[in-house]
């Protein structure tokens, strides 16, 4: 195996955003049965050290590729385009408007304790996910624009986070 190369050269996979996720999970088991420490309990130092490695960045590699937005950013990063998530904070006043309202909403829901009503806004961010997913496929895959891409990768990253949020106040409320 080689250490120098990348993700998707590690699973044998072509580098793009859509990839075929069982294929990947089966490539993924295929290579820790191979690198896996336990295997080499019995080795050397040196052949212990190097499985341990090889297992870590089997693993890295993995988690990377099997999440859109990680294999998203990646492909960017691979392509040597900054997405600018530090320093390009600058998003169409829209998309801010329809961030702040679906806060407002999760707010609202989580303050009246409207599990239903929480667990509506999850279903519905998560087509709305999705459709951003699809958006960013075609970007990095079709039409190869990268600066169209790192937007919407960064229009991604407030939606997970959002995601995450809602999810929050749902566990909030069964507890």
């Amino acid at each position: 195996m080689d250490f120098a190369g990348d993700h998707f050269s590690l699973f044998d996979l072509p580098a793009a955003f859509r990839i075929d996720s069982a294929l990947l999970d089966r490539r993924y088991i295929e290579l820790q049965s191979q690198v896996h420490p336990d295997r080499f309990a019995s080795s050397g130092e040196s052949a212990r050290r190097l499985s341990e490695q090889w297992a870590t960045r089997v693993n890295e590699a993995y988690q990377t590729l099997r999440k859109p937005l990680p294999r998203a950013r990646y492909l960017l990063h691979l392509a040597q385009h900054d997405i600018g998530s530090e320093n390009n904070t600058a998003m169409p006043t829209d998309f801010l408007v329809e961030q702040m309202e679906w806060r407002e909403a999760v707010a609202e829901a989580r303050a009246a304790g409207d599990h239903h009503e929480l667990e509506h806004l999850h279903h519905r961010l998560q087509r709305e996910l999705a459709a951003r997913q699809e958006e960013i496929a075609a970007l990095l895959d079709d039409q190869h624009d990268l600066e169209q891409a790192a937007d919407r990768v960064r229009r991604l990253m407030f939606q997970e986070k959002l995601l995450s949020e809602i999810d929050d106040a749902i566990a909030a409320g069964e507890e």
